[in-house]
Order: C-alpha cells, then structure tokens, then sequence
C-alpha cells in the first residue's frame, strides 16, 4: 500500500492506494511547517490514523503495528518544504507513526513536476494562491525561478488577480457595471478593508479570495485584459528566464490555472510558449505518476 499527500496551508487531500486502485481518499485541514509546529502535524495525522486503521469502510485498512496491513511507502509533497529541516522534521513525524514505511518528503513543485510532466522534460509551473515554476529533466528540477512570496512576488497567482481586482475597484478604475456587481457581492468599506489585510491573519489568501470576481465576470474586456496582465507578470518573471523555455511544454497545477485556462493559453502563445497539461490539482497526475 502507497500514501500519497499533497499539502498545502489551508488543506491536505490524502490518497490511499492499494497496486493501482484508491482505497481512500480525502481532505483535511493543511499544514505549512513554516507557520505550524510539530504539534499540529502529530494532531492531523492522529485524525488521519483513525480513520485509516481498520476503518470498516475500508477493505485494506492500515496499521502502525501490524506488518502485514501497514503502508509500504508513503509520499509527501508539501508547502514550505523547500527547506531541509522542515523535510527532516516532517519525516519523523510520519517515521513514528508508520515505522515499516518508506517515507518521501519533498517540496509542492516537484508534485507539479511529477503530475503534469510525468517523466518527461518541461517546465512545471503553480497557480494557485500563489506561484511558482521550475524546469524539470523527467527525474528532478534543474532549474528553479526565484519565489517572493506574496508581499513581493506571487505574481499571476491568486493572490495577484485579487490584489489586481481590488486595487481597480478602490482606485476607481474598474468599469461601472462591474463596480455595481462587486458592490453587491462584497459590500466591501475601505476601512474593514485596511483592518482584514493588514491587522488579520493569512492576508495572501484573504487577497487572493477576490480572484474569484475575476472567475465569474472572466468573459468581461476588463477583466479578460486584467487577467492577462497578471500572467504577463508571472510568464515574464518565472518562465522567461529559463533558456529553454520556448522549446519546453509549460504546465500547470492551480485552481487559478484551471479556471482561468483561456487566458493563460493566449497569453503563453503571445510569448511564443507553449501550454502543455493543466489540473485544478495535482492528485489525478500524481496518482498515474506512481501507477502508469
């Protein structure tokens, strides 16, 4: 049996395999051991055990303590896991907990890689609350933009596309049709405005909550135009840069990707790029990754 993890901040979806068929799959809360203790981790994988270890809904429950019931190998594709400690940390974590299993930790671009590219070289790249790109050789990264993270960078994701809407909207340059719309949708003041963004917690993703405005009124000129400025900014900074970039299929994780599909297509052709696989999420790729 296989485990497979993707982690974000704000969810995790869970994969249970057994050879080539899903056993179980769902979400729970995310974790980001940049902001999360050790702690936090322990508690959603105490949840998860719970549910794994002879749940009667499964017909191939796990077990810490039983070798032949307990995982085999588990993979861990997680935010903030770019750094060694934060893997190392991760790994023992899991290492108490499935002690016969085989653990892999490593960062959400090689998920990207792995679900989009497969075995193949290109260029994988993430939009979602925020962004990221790497060239990939078909077995690990040899290329990697710089990440800002949202205070600097992140352009494209989210978080942009949302920043982008409400700058329009509070600076006036958004068109009138579509002011009364976000008025009524948002009834948004300046100033709970102000305290949200910088007196709260997760900002990025608070900022990144009105790219979904964007979403519903993506046929609009404005917005079409809007939304293509922001793609410019993540093409020209994360995927120019690469040399080969031009002669490489460039895919995409993200539910900004996904949903914002047409967009990033012309955009990528304007720059003489093109657009290979795009999913809302890595899971599907990656579960063909470990069973094609």
């Amino acid at each position: 049996m296989r485990l497979i993890i993707d982690a974000g901040s704000t969810k995790m979806e869970w994969i249970l395999m057994k050879e080539n068929v899903v056993k179980s799959r769902f979400m729970t809360e995310g974790f980001n051991p940049n902001y999360s203790d050790r702690q936090c981790l322990e508690n959603i994988i105490n949840l998860v055990e719970t549910r794994l270890i002879a749940s009667p809904n499964n017909d191939c429950p796990v077990s810490r303590r039983d070798e032949s019931t307990s995982l085999q190998a588990m993979h861990y594709y997680g935010t903030g896991c770019g750094n060694p400690q934060n893997c190392q940390m991760i790994k023992e974590v899991f290492q108490n907990h499935f002690p016969n299993a085989e653990i892999h930790v490593t960062h959400d671009l090689m998920a990207a890689c792995h679900a989009v590219l497969g075995h193949e070289k290109g260029i994988a790249c993430i939009l979602g609350t925020g962004s990221n790109a790497c060239v990939y050789d078909g077995e690990k990264l040899v290329d990697k933009a710089v990440s800002l993270g949202y205070l600097v960078g992140d352009e494209g994701s989210g978080m942009h596309i949302g920043k982008e809407v409400l700058r329009a909207y509070f600076y006036g340059f958004m068109p009138e049709d579509l002011r009364r719309q976000f008025e009524a949708k948002y009834h948004l003041e300046l100033k709970d405005f102000i305290q949200h963004l910088y007196h709260e917690a997760q900002p990025s993703k608070y900022l990144a909550s009105f790219a979904e405005f964007a979403g519903e009124y993506k046929a609009h000129p404005y917005v079409q135009g809007l939304v293509k400025g922001c793609f410019k900014a993540f093409v020209e900074a994360f995927i120019l840069r690469f040399d080969e970039c031009r002669s490489l299929k460039v895919g995409f994780v993200g539910s900004v990707a996904y949903y914002f599909n047409d967009a990033l297509e012309e955009t990528l052709a304007d720059c003489g790029l093109t657009l290979g696989k795009v999913l809302k999420a890595p899971a599907e790729g990656l579960v063909r990754y470990y069973y094609q």
